[in-house]
């Protein structure tokens, strides 16, 4: 018999996945810390949002990819795992404890991504605006890296 597959005698022969496509369960000492901040300020990250399978290993060096504009996302494209649906209130204070976390967490290197917000007049730009200027006033140094949503397009004034 092969060591990848096993079976019963009441159940059929089941094919094991290789060692290097299972990902570990998330834990540790700085992944347990970093769940608290986020969840303390109330953020949400695209490793959560997404399902990333990478999520302990990144979270225990102390990586995060900030996703803002909430956690619903106004398309639903076929690939993505976020939910869909009508997002909730715009959160105007979100920008503030996403600068907060990234200090927190004492990171050099920010990414920070959204949800689609096509009920927004402005997709949500501001809010990216507001989240870079108020990561830049708070920690000088830090470099960060967005990836925006296409605003369906549009320019605003």
């Amino acid at each position: 018999m092969n060591p990848d597959k096993t079976s019963t005698p009441a159940s059929p022969e089941i094919i094991r996945r290789p060692h290097w496509l299972k990902a570990k369960l998330p834990g540790g000492e700085r992944y347990t810390h970093l769940r608290s901040i986020i969840d303390t300020y109330k953020l949400h990250t695209v490793c959560e949002e997404a399902r990333c399978p990478n999520m302990g290993e990144c979270w225990n060096s102390g990586t995060a990819t900030f996703m803002i504009l909430g956690d619903v996302c106004t398309r639903s494209c076929t690939f993505c795992a976020v939910k869909t649906g009508r997002p909730t209130q715009l959160d105007t204070d979100e920008p503030r404890r996403v600068a907060e976390t990234i200090k927190l967490m004492g990171i050099k290197h920010a990414v920070i991504t959204s949800v689609n917000r096509d009920e927004l007049e402005d997709g949500g730009a501001k809010i990216f605006a507001e989240t870079i200027k108020a990561a830049r006033e708070l920690i000088p140094t830090l470099t960060i890296e967005v990836l925006i949503p296409d605003f369906m397009g549009m320019r605003t004034p």
